[in-house]
């Protein structure tokens, strides 16, 4: 039975409970995800002696680069790189498979993206994905979709009508830096997405294109009114911030301030605060240097650009990120995880908005290299790994 089929008959809430566990009713509430008894076990992960976590990994994946939890039902979607998408219920442990997919170019960092539920999902069933898609003429570029979440099993999922609906301004010959990490802004009317410089640098200071920025989106993809750039025409109008190099991570604090984090060069991963219409300096400055030992210019206080809350030199190599807000770590509330690629670790960062700043207050060593990491609606921490057999790993307070 689809969710359309079952609005009719449940409120938007039970739709949810209905979507792809198949084991609730409108009748009947969800169990609560935080009782041993409602999560299905996993295999446990030792971790180091010091860690603060107990780590359980429930099955591994073919290169998942996102995933994000389903509101109202906890299940997790997970992207994979190649170009499939996956799903797992905590609650039964079984896991399914979602089709409907966009044709990705699958190359280098390229492929399948980030996923997002609608602000509207329990009423819309919208999710949001983005991918790596051919441009014509061996060049590729990132793209934005949307279509209609179709659940008829515990483990078979469709996505109905995926629409592509913003695209890179211009394609690229090189296979990375795609970025494509998204974001709905609090109020649920505006859509941010990462658009990486593509490894070709110099774009991020060109204006001509929206390669090296963040853009700011209605809901349907088109420029949002009141941008900073919005009389300068298109793709200018969509252009929040730029500057930019490859940004994996964006998300909203607590308090409505929205944050990116990018990789630098050889040296010089950068988390940034983001605020409209300013210039954060790539490639004409940076806190690290290019890969052939050509030096770049530091931020200096009176050099026009905006400057990182904090930079990490070696590098730590992000793969994600999202702000903590749950009960099982309620000390970390409010700050912020990434799962780190280089380092295989999290790192737990404090930020301070109106400051500017941002200080890693801890690092989490892990087993093997992370892909993405989310809260999940009891607290949990889960993160995927890195490569073809990328374990899901959901992360509790140890003891």
């Amino acid at each position: 039975m689809t969710k359309h089929l079952l609005a009719s008959a449940l409120s938007p809430l039970a739709i949810l409970l209905a979507s792809c566990s198949g084991a609730q009713t409108g009748e009947t509430p969800a169990p609560s995800a935080s009782s041993s008894s409602a999560m299905a076990g996993g295999e446990m992960i030792e971790l180091q002696s010091t860690s603060p976590f107990a780590a359980e990994s429930h099955g591994a994946f073919n290169e998942p680069w996102a995933l994000a939890f389903e509101p109202g039902t906890g299940v997790i979607f997970l992207t994979e790189q190649p170009g499939t998408m996956k799903f797992y219920n905590p609650t039964t442990g079984t896991t399914g498979n979602v089709t409907g997919m966009p044709d990705v170019v699958y190359a280098g960092q390229g492929g399948l993206g980030a996923i997002a539920f609608a602000p509207d999902y329990a009423t819309s069933n919208m999710i949001y994905l983005s991918w790596a898609k051919d441009m014509g003429n061996d060049l590729t570029g990132a793209a934005v979709g949307r279509g209609t979440l179709v659940c008829d099993s515990e483990t078979e999922c469709r996505v109905e009508g995926l629409t592509e609906i913003w695209q890179q301004s211009r394609g690229g010959e090189r296979r990375g830096h795609y970025s494509h990490r998204m974001a709905f802004s609090p109020d649920g009317q505006y859509l941010f997405v990462t658009s990486g410089d593509r490894q070709e640098q110099t774009p991020a200071q060109d204006m001509s294109n929206n390669l090296g920025t963040v853009v700011r989106l209605n809901l349907d993809g088109t420029a949002a009114a009141g941008n900073p750039f919005a009389g300068q025409g298109s793709p200018q109008d969509q252009i929040w911030t730029y500057g930019q190099r490859n940004l994996l991570g964006l998300d909203f604090d607590s308090q409505g301030h929205l944050w990116e984090l990018e990789h630098g060069p050889a040296g010089g991963d950068e988390l940034n605060l983001v605020v409209a219409g300013n210039n954060y300096g790539w490639p004409t400055r940076s806190y690290g240097e290019n890969y052939n030992g050509d030096p770049i210019p530091d931020h200096t206080a009176g050099d026009g650009f905006a400057k990182p809350a904090i930079y990490w030199n070696p590098v730590i190599a992000p793969g994600g990120m999202q702000f903590y807000e749950g009960s099982m770590f309620s000390d970390w509330n409010g700050q912020l995880l990434i799962a780190n690629l280089r380092t295989q670790s999290i790192s737990r960062v404090t930020v301070n908005a109106g400051a500017n700043s941002a200080d890693e207050a801890a690092r989490y060593e892990m087993p093997d290299r992370l892909r993405d990491i989310a809260i999940a609606p009891d607290g949990a921490i889960w993160v995927i790994e890195d490569g073809e057999d990328g374990r899901l790993l959901r992360l509790t307070p140890k003891g």
